[in-house]
């Protein structure tokens, strides 16, 4: 017999903690979170996004062993500024029974039906700025900030009545697809014209003054999605958390500034894909973190054995679109990135509705990932 239930103590929380080790343990593109960074994601206190959401941890049990986990949760802050009434569920793993993957998200419809919301949306945990959606194709290993399942999970899915509400893509461009398709010259031409006519200019990030930086950053990114689907504007402590994050992997020649007569329309954020030392270090849980820093630490740089990059955020402001501004910060990210000892570059995710796609392919980049959203009515 199946029972799902909130969780009751501190041994269940740990339980819940643990399980995705127990999922992937014999899935070799799983790439395992630092402990430290899962603990904050968990904790309501903590997590930023916890200010503006409600919700609920869940878990499925036979017994005594957790067989799956679910959050359920209304995001007051996207409901208000999408102006939609929504909730969602995250943090959805399961074993391979569907008896156990309906009975978590029935539970999680039930949650937030009894919250007055008309449909639920997800896999989300927990906004739009981390990691969301459902891997569907290429189950290769995930880069950094990217989500990774098991293929079996989009049956579960979509059998328990969830539908495809948008689907998200990846793409990759590599060093020897860039040279084979004189993709620098094509950029070249493209963002000369373009640069004359609009007065663009590219400038990379300031290294020396990362406050100040990643502030100009939030305020583009803000200005130059808020139309986006799924978007919700960064807050303060969401920026802090981010500058946390992710700011230690910030190299400036990675990331760049776009402006036109001097005033900052657009910025490309690219990183070294940390996934790929955090991998060889696996963190697990009774391993000091400590330990597998130690362990990140000399692959990442002692052995720089780092060979890709993401691209996880970039926008111009709506006013300076189609002007060039995409192409000519696209350039220089291309320019830094082949003299450097990185190999590949990952643009993800991207709406499949944004135009860009057919611009980054026809430059010779190919859609690698797909991840999707999906969403169930719960009312008439």
């Amino acid at each position: 017999m199946i029972e799902i239930r909130p969780l009751a103590n501190r041994r269940e929380f740990e339980d819940f903690f643990r399980f995705p080790w127990r999922v992937y343990a014999e899935d070799p593109n799983w790439v395992p979170p630092l402990l430290s960074m899962r603990r904050q994601l968990l904790d309501k206190a903590k997590h930023p996004a916890w200010q503006y959401m409600e919700g609920e941890y869940f878990a499925a049990w036979r017994g005594d062993d957790m067989l799956g986990t679910v959050v359920a949760f209304i995001n007051h802050e996207h409901n208000r500024y999408q102006d939609e009434n929504i909730g969602f569920f995250g943090m959805f793993e399961t074993v391979n029974e569907p008896e156990v993957a309906h009975a978590l998200l029935e539970v999680a419809c039930e949650w937030v039906k009894g919250r007055g919301a008309a449909a639920i949306r997800g896999p989300a945990t927990f906004t739009t700025n981390e990691e969301c959606g459902l891997l569907i194709d290429n189950f290769s290993r995930p880069v950094i900030m990217m989500p990774y399942n098991p293929p079996f999970y989009q049956g579960l899915v979509e059998s328990a009545g969830f539908d495809k509400v948008m689907d998200v893509h990846c793409l990759y461009m590599d060093r020897d697809l860039i040279e084979a398709n004189d993709t620098l010259t094509r950029l070249e031409r493209l963002v000369g014209r373009a640069a004359k006519r609009s007065n663009i200019s590219v400038r990379k990030f300031n290294g020396r003054d990362r406050k100040t930086e990643f502030k100009r950053f939030q305020e583009i990114y803000n200005a130059a999605w808020e139309q986006n689907w799924g978007f919700i504007p960064m807050n303060e402590a969401e920026l802090q958390a981010l500058v946390d994050d992710l700011g230690m992997l910030v190299e400036p020649n990675l990331a760049c500034f776009a402006e036109i007569a001097g005033e900052p329309v657009g910025f490309a954020l690219s990183i070294p894909n940390f996934n790929e030392p955090l991998h060889r270090a696996y963190p697990r849980p009774g391993v000091p973190e400590v330990l597998t820093m130690a362990q990140v630490a000399w692959h990442w740089k002692i052995r720089k054995s780092i060979r890709g990059v993401r691209m996880p955020l970039m926008g111009v402001k709506k006013e300076y679109r189609n002007r060039g501004v995409e192409l000519a910060m696209f350039l220089a990210l291309m320019k830094a990135l082949l003299p450097s000892q990185y190999d590949y570059l990952d643009s993800g995710w991207i709406l499949e509705t944004n135009p860009l796609i057919g611009i980054s392919v026809n430059l010779g980049s190919k859609i690698y990932k797909t991840h999707r959203f999906y969403q169930k009515a719960l009312l008439p």
